[in-house]
C-alpha cells in the first residue's frame, strides 16, 4: 500500500532501517561503481574495436554521462510521484539489463546504446533510494545514515579502478559491465522484502508537468553534453559554445514554469533553503576535485611511473579504504555538532592531500614517502566530507519532495564530476615525458582549488536540527 511519508518518531533506530540502508546502499554501490570502473577498460576496448575513432570510443563513457546527468530531477520527481519503491526496483532492472547488454555488445554503436540505457536506470534509482532510507531514520540520525549511503557511493567509485584492473586482466572488458548482473539481482529480491513503498503528496488537482520535465532534461544535458564534449570537440568550438547558449536561455524558462506550476518538476524553492544550497553548491566542488583525483592518480601511476594497470589498482586502494572506516564516524560527529565541522576539515584535508602530490612527488617511483601520504588524506576527505555532504543537503528537504531534493544534489554531484574530469583533461593536455611530471603538479593543484572552494561554501552549514522539517507545507 502506498502511503505519505512521515517523519515523526523516537530516536531510536528499528533495525529495519539499517535492512533499508543497506538495500538502498547496493543499488548506488552499482552507480557509482560504474561512474569509475569503465575508464580502466578504455585501452581493451580500443584493442577490440581498432577501427574506431578514440573520439567514437570516447561516447562509451560519454553517452553514460550525458544521460544520467539529464535525466536525474526527471526521476526524483517521478519517484516522489508515483512511489519510490516502484521506481527504485524499476532502476535497478533498468540497469541490470543494460548491463548485460553492455557485456554482450557487438558493435561500438551498440555498446554506446546500451550505455544510455544504463545512464536511465541510474538516474530512477539513484534518487529514489536515498528517498526511502530518510524516513526510516529519525532526524537526529539522518546523518549517519545518509553518510553511511554515500560513503557507499564514495568507496564504491574509488575502487572502481581496483575492480576494473582485476576484471580486465582477468576475464575480460565485457565483465566491467556484467559484474553488476549479481548486486543488482540481490538488490532487486531484497527490495520486494524489505522496501516499503512511499509517495510525497501532490497539490489536489495537479497534472503533471510534461513541458518542466523537458526543460529540465534539455538544461541539464545540454550542460552535460557541453561540459562532456569541450576537451574533445574545443571549448571555443561552435557545437560546445551551442550547448551552452542554449542551456542558458532554457534554464530561465525552467526557472518559471518551476515557480508557477503547482507541481514542478525542479523543486526549485529549496534553493531558499541556505543549507539546502550551500550543501548542493559544496557537492559540485567536491565532486569535481574527487572524480578529477581518481583520474589524475590513475594516469599518473601508469604514465609517470610507468606501473601496470593492476599496480596501480593496488596503489589508490588506500584511499577508498580509509574513507570506508572513516565515514560512519563522520556521520556521528555531523549528528552530534553540525555538518559544518565535518565536511570543512574534509575538504582541507582534500585539499592537503592534493598540495602533498603537487609538490613531493617525483619523476622515480617512491610509493610509501611520497605517494602514500597523499593518499591518505584524501581517502579521510573521501570518507568525511563526500559522504556528509548528502546529510548536509537532505536536512532541508520536507518529507514530500525526498527524491526530488535528493535528485537535485545528485545532479551537482554529476555536474561537478564531469566539469572536475574536462577541467583536468584541459589542464592536464598530453604532455610529453619530459613535461610529464609538472603537466600532474600543475593538475593537482588546480584540482585542490575546487576542494578549497567547497571548504570555503560549507563554512555557511548548521547544525542538523532537532525535530524534522515541516512536513505540511510544500517549499516550491
Amino acid at each position: 500500500m502506498t502511503t505519505t511519508v512521515t517523519t515523526s518518531g523516537p530516536d531510536v533506530v528499528p533495525a529495519h532501517a539499517w535492512k533499508v540502508l543497506a538495500v538502498s546502499a547496493a543499488g548506488v554501490f552499482v552507480v557509482f561503481l560504474d561512474a569509475t570502473v569503465v575508464n580502466i577498460a578504455f585501452p581493451a576496448l580500443s584493442a577490440d574495436f581498432p577501427d574506431v575513432s578514440r573520439a567514437g570510443l570516447s561516447w562509451v563513457l560519454n553517452a553514460y554521462a550525458v544521460v544520467f546527468g539529464a535525466l536525474l530531477v526527471t526521476s526524483g520527481r517521478l519517484a516522489d510521484a508515483r512511489g519510490r519503491k516502484r521506481v527504485f526496483q524499476a532502476g535497478l532492472v533498468v540497469f541490470a539489463l543494460a548491463s548485460a547488454l553492455c557485456g554482450l555488445a557487438p558493435t561500438v554503436p551498440a555498446l554506446v546504446a546500451a550505455r544510455a540505457l544504463q545512464a536511465v536506470g541510474a538516474a530512477l534509482l539513484v534518487p529514489a533510494s536515498l528517498a526511502l532510507l530518510l524516513p526510516e531514520f529519525p532526524v537526529t540520525k539522518r546523518a549517519t545514515a545518509v553518510g553511511l549511503w554515500g560513503a557507499v557511493g564514495a568507496v564504491a567509485a574509488a575502487t572502481g579502478p581496483t575492480l576494473g584492473a582485476l576484471l580486465v586482466d582477468g576475464p575480460g572488458w565485457r565483465w566491467v559491465f556484467l559484474v553488476n548482473l549479481p548486486f543488482c539481482a540481490v538488490a532487486v529480491v531484497a527490495g520486494q522484502r524489505v522496501l516499503r513503498e512511499s509517495t510525497g503528496s501532490v497539490p489536489d488537482g495537479a497534472r503533471p508537468d510534461v513541458l518542466g520535465v523537458a526543460l529540465v532534461t534539455a538544461v541539464f544535458g545540454l550542460l552535460s553534453l557541453g561540459i562532456v564534449q569541450g576537451p574533445s570537440w574545443g571549448w571555443g568550438s561552435l557545437r560546445v559554445v551551442g550547448a551552452f547558449v542554449a542551456a542558458a536561455v532554457v534554464a530561465p524558462l525552467l526557472v518559471v514554469r518551476a515557480l508557477r506550476h503547482p507541481s514542478p518538476v525542479l523543486p526549485v524553492r529549496l534553493f531558499e533553503r541556505a543549507s539546502f544550497s550551500l550543501a548542493t553548491a559544496g557537492t559540485l566542488l567536491f565532486g569535481a576535485a574527487f572524480f578529477a583525483t581518481i583520474l589524475c592518480n590513475v594516469l599518473f601511476l601508469t604514465g609517470v611511473w610507468h606501473y601496470s594497470v593492476l599496480r596501480t589498482a593496488v596503489a589508490v586502494l588506500p584511499s577508498p579504504l580509509l574513507a570506508a572506516v572513516t565515514a560512519p564516524f563522520a556521520g556521528r560527529l555531523a549528528d552530534r555538532y553540525g555538518f559544518r565541522v565535518v565536511i570543512v576539515p574534509g575538504a582541507l584535508s582534500m585539499v592537503a592531500g592534493l598540495l602533498v602530490l603537487a609538490t613531493l612527488t617525483g619523476a622515480h617511483p617512491a610509493y610509501v614517502t611520497h605517494f602514500l601520504p597523499g593518499s591518505v588524506l584524501i581517502g579521510l576527505a573521501i570518507g568525511s566530507a563526500f559522504s556528509t555532504l548528502g546529510a548536509a543537503s537532505a536536512q532541508a528537504l520536507p518529507p514530500q519532495q525526498f527524491a526530488a531534493g535528493s535528485a537535485v544534489n545528485a545532479t551537482a554531484r554529476q555536474l561537478g564530476a564531469v566539469l572536475g574530469v574536462a577541467v583536468l583533461v584541459a589542464v592536464l593536455g598530453e604532455p610529453g615525458p619530459a613535461d610529464a611530471l609538472a603537466a600532474f603538479h600543475r593538475s593537482w593543484s588546480v584540482v585542490a582549488v575546487a576542494a578549497a572552494g567547497c571548504a570555503v561554501v560549507c563554512l555557511g552549514l548548521t547544525r542538523p536540527p532537532a525535530t524534522p522539517a515541516a512536513g505540511g507545507r510544500d517549499p516550491r
